[in-house]
């Protein structure tokens, strides 16, 4: 299983970065790769919510149902794979070292499929992988700063 962890600080309060974050419909424009996040419950947000998704890696586009099993509000959303691509998030969210500022920890793991498809997938993922993290600290930061 591959991991990626990334902290970033942002110039607002956790309470409206939360908010951003935990809203289903700005996850295609912060999630780099991801065309469609759709729920598939009445609910939401939240424990419990689950939501089809497909996420573009290079030429390949990957599908997964993803559920959340943990959720705090304005402290943790963590959203695991339960069929499909193994693509799993955790958000954390902190109050920053000034008033006004969070520390947002993202972190994404994946598990990728045997054979050939997990090798050509293997050598796309570091890069992708680095482009999604650059992607999504700069929309979220401009979505709650701006």
């Amino acid at each position: 299983m591959g991991q990626v962890r990334h902290e970033v600080f942002i110039n607002g309060p956790r309470e409206k970065v939360f908010a951003y974050i935990d809203d289903y419909r700005n996850v295609p424009e912060y999630m780099f790769g991801v065309g469609r996040f759709t729920p598939t419950t009445e609910q939401t947000s939240g424990l419990g919510s689950v939501f089809e998704t497909a996420i573009k890696v290079g030429p390949k586009e990957l599908k997964a149902t993803v559920k959340c099993t943990e959720w705090t509000r304005n402290e943790l959303i963590r959203m695991e794979s339960v069929s499909g691509f193994g693509a799993d998030t955790c958000w954390s969210f902190a109050d920053g070292p000034e008033p006004g500022t969070t520390v947002l920890l993202a972190e994404f793991g994946y598990t990728l499929p045997g054979g050939l498809a997990g090798k050509v997938l293997g050598g796309l993922m570091g890069p992708f992988a680095d482009q999604a993290v650059k992607h999504t600290e700069n929309k979220v930061k401009a979505a709650v700063e701006g």
